[in-house]
């Protein structure tokens, strides 16, 4: 789709939600409403028909690479030097033939190569050419020097602007080495070269390289001094071959000799004619077959589809008409998901499509508070169009702070993640803004029609939480915070008790290699024969996908390729496969540590600035506080089940609390709302009666949530299970602390105070 009709549609959308919002007459809201909606639809299917959706390398297979570049003594890594070292890499890449390949800067001195359809036996070769530095340079022979290496190895002294290195060359197809005195100063340096490939000939494989006009001219000069001489071709400080100078060469044409295979040949043909400026070092290698993608979209899709199977089933029932109207709403909000993700040709990856199914779940969440208000307003006695116009009003408020504080958490998350996480982030964000649109435009245009045209008379819900009941929650408050104190105490003490086995490679650095095997094999087998090896602490777990079993091996770093042959050799009969191949340095790790640390400050510091401007520090300080309690017990519960924390799970503990605040916030409203409208009782009676009014609303929308990611958790194969457990625990625990610790704390901190929470002029009375 053209840049100019997309700036064309944009304009046309942003005129339309602008008269939508400044019309105040019914039939011409429902009219703008509805063109709104069609002309978003259409348009977002078109772009994803037209465009597609980009697939990540765990879901199409394929091979990233981090590399960093490598400060020598006194340097510093300035643009220029990553913008080289990233066009460099790029031509390196080509060669390889593969298609569409994503090769960007990460940071100051990082690049991030993401190589899609790479096959194992390749990624070996795409290492060594991707750190291949290629300094080449030209160096003249003494001319004497048989003769002088002797005298100088029994301690002559010699020029010292020559040394000694070794040429190791094929002689009638036998490996010889020799000798050689050549000058430190090269004659002619690489960064010359313009063009290299390798050839073919009977002596075997050699490169065929070019040198520019200056090289060229300084090459005729340096032969046409030295004819008789031997001038020794130096790679990476290495001397591969040395022929002998019969006459001025004038034509900058050159030829390097020596012992190479065919794939020698290639890389250092590639590297010569794209030499790196600044070495690089590869810190995290991460590789996915084909299989393993194909597999993780087919459990997607199953998780994806009984995960929105339940929730509609559910909405449906309980909702019944309202119900119909949100289910269209949850379509609305898909297409345009899958749209703009098209449109902005963001990448999807496996924590994407999870990212997608929970925002299947949060989706319902406006729609339940919308519903919710509804059944108030008619229990109030009001008309139907009265009780539609008012619970969509009086729903706005909240549904803006609840998902204003979870875009907080989503976009520090974009901000300070990386790979997978980032993908996670943005279809979370996105999904937020189009759950918005369906639940606050789209169904509330739908009832405007169906009212206008008298196809609609009444409503019925069911309802789980009988009315008039009003359950003591803050009375029984020291009991509640008792009990979560143990469980903290717990989560802590069994984390410090775990130690470095809380941490997966993502974290501490070392490698994983996920296996499938063509017979059936037991986690004792494996461990058995790799306890052969005497690596070191070595974790294996079995782990289940849709029709598939997988074996899941965590070991010290560059220890991969030593246990996959061992396993090869020692159980033939498995017939293993690497599916997945991972290599994590320790620095990485340990900066992905604490960034991510960093990233859950930065999303604390934000959600409290933020509730503290829409409400009052006091709400701000229980929103965190709950919030590092479903963190810390989350975590406490992943240390008790022995399962490691991994990259995914920066996403997923991030996600814990978007949706903790979420749910907290629904309560603050409903409490602000209480205090500032005069009703009569103590904050504390207050407090209580709200979280009894939006207990219902509470418990739906965890329990919609529960349904579409046990979906996850049960069907989303291997790659998405502790993300899911853990957002599953969150799910739990998020609804405990929004109903009991959440309100305590603001009635702590406040003293007992109304006037200190909304500096309300209405007496307070008992």
């Amino acid at each position: 789709m053209s840049p100019a009709w997309t700036f064309t549609a944009g304009l046309i959308l942003l005129v339309l939600f602008g008269w939508y919002f400044a019309t105040e007459l019914g039939r011409r809201k429902r009219i703008l409403g509805s063109v709104l909606t069609v002309f978003l639809v259409a348009f977002c299917l078109g772009t994803f028909l037209l465009n597609g959706i980009h697939l990540g390398l765990d879901l199409q297979g394929g091979t990233s690479f981090l590399l960093r570049l490598v400060r020598e003594s006194g340097q510093t890594i300035n643009k220029g030097m990553v913008e080289q070292a990233v066009e460099v890499i790029r031509k390196r890449v080509d060669a390889f033939g593969v298609s569409e390949p994503v090769i960007t800067p990460q940071g100051e001195d990082r690049i991030l190569v993401q190589i899609p359809g790479l096959d194992a036996k390749k990624i070996e070769e795409a290492r060594t050419s991707l750190q291949k530095v290629a300094k080449l340079e030209l160096k003249l022979m003494h001319p004497q020097s048989a003769e002088l290496i002797p005298q100088i190895e029994s301690g002559a002294k010699f020029e010292p602007t020559y040394e000694i290195k070794t040429l190791k060359e094929m002689k009638n197809g036998q490996p010889t080495e020799e000798k050689v005195l050549v000058a430190k100063k090269a004659s002619i340096t690489g960064d010359h070269v313009t063009e290299a490939h390798a050839y073919y000939d009977n002596q075997g494989y050699g490169i065929s390289f070019r040198l520019d006009s200056t090289g060229a001219d300084q090459f005729f000069k340096v032969t046409q001094a030295h004819v008789g001489e031997r001038l020794a071709i130096v790679l990476d400080g290495e001397v591969q071959s040395a022929p002998n100078i019969n006459g001025a060469i004038p034509n900058g044409s050159a030829v390097i000799t020596g012992h190479f295979s065919d794939t020698e040949a290639r890389n250092l043909a590639s590297v010569l004619e794209n030499p790196l400026q600044t070495p690089v070092a590869i810190e995290e290698t991460r590789s996915a077959s084909s299989t393993l993608g194909s597999d993780s979209i087919k459990s997607g899709i199953y998780a994806g589809i009984g995960g929105l199977l339940l929730v509609l089933v559910f909405v449906a029932i309980y909702y019944q008409f309202a119900g119909l109207v949100a289910i269209f709403g949850l379509v609305v909000n898909i297409v345009l998901l899958f749209g703009a993700m098209s449109m902005f040709g963001f990448v999807l990856t496996l924590p994407g499509i999870a990212g997608i199914i929970l925002t299947i779940g949060l989706a319902v969440d406006a729609n339940v508070l919308i519903y919710e208000r509804l059944r108030e307003e008619m229990a109030a006695g009001k008309s139907l169009g009265a009780a539609v116009d008012a619970a969509y009003d009086k729903a706005f408020s909240v549904i803006f702070d609840a998902n204003a504080t979870t875009l907080i958490t989503a976009a520090i998350l974009f901000l300070k993640a990386s790979g997978p996480v980032k993908g996670f982030a943005v279809t979370l964000v996105v999904g937020i803004i189009a759950s918005v649109f369906t639940a606050m435009i789209f169904t509330r245009t739908v009832f405007a029609w169906a009212l206008s045209a008298g196809f609609l008379k009444r409503i019925t819900m069911l309802h789980i939480i009988p009315t008039g009941k009003n359950l003591d929650f803050l009375g029984k408050r020291f009991l509640w915070i008792g009990i979560s104190l143990t469980v903290i105490a717990i989560s802590i003490a069994s984390f410090v008790m775990r130690g470095d086995r809380n941490f997966g490679v993502d974290f501490k650095g070392g490698d994983l290699l996920m296996l499938a095997s063509k017979q059936p094999v037991s986690e004792a087998q494996v461990r058995d024969k790799v306890e052969q090896l005497k690596l070191g602490e070595v974790v294996i777990q079995k782990l289940h996908a849709v029709d598939k079993d997988f074996i899941s091996v965590r070991s010290p770093a560059d220890t991969s390729a030593q246990i996959e042959q061992h396993l090869e050799q020692t159980m033939p009969e498995a017939g293993f496969s690497v599916e997945q191949r991972d290599h994590v340095g320790s620095l990485v790790g340990g900066e992905l540590a604490r960034t991510s640390l960093w990233a859950l400050v930065l999303a604390i510091v934000g959600i409290l600035f933020y509730v503290s401007l829409r409400f009052d520090f006091s709400f701000a300080l229980g929103a965190v506080v709950a919030l590092l309690h479903d963190v810390i017990i989350t975590v406490g519960v992943f240390a008790i089940f022995g399962r490691e924390l991994s990259l995914i799970m920066v996403g997923a503990i991030l996600t814990i609390a978007g949706y903790s605040i979420n749910d907290t916030i629904v309560v603050y409203d409903r409490i602000r709302e209480g205090l500032r409208s005069g009703r009569k009782g103590t904050i504390q009676q207050i407090m209580n009666a709200s979280i009894n009014e939006t207990l219902s609303r509470t418990l739906l929308t965890s329990g919609c949530t529960f349904l579409s990611v046990a979906a996850l958790f049960f069907f989303g194969g291997p790659v998405l299970h502790d993300f899911a457990f853990a957002i599953l625990i969150g799910v739990i625990v998020g609804t405990y602390s929004s109903i009991f610790i959440a309100a305590p704390i603001v009635l702590w901190w406040s003293g007992h105070r109304r006037e200190k929470l909304v500096g309300d002029p209405k007496p307070a009375t008992a």
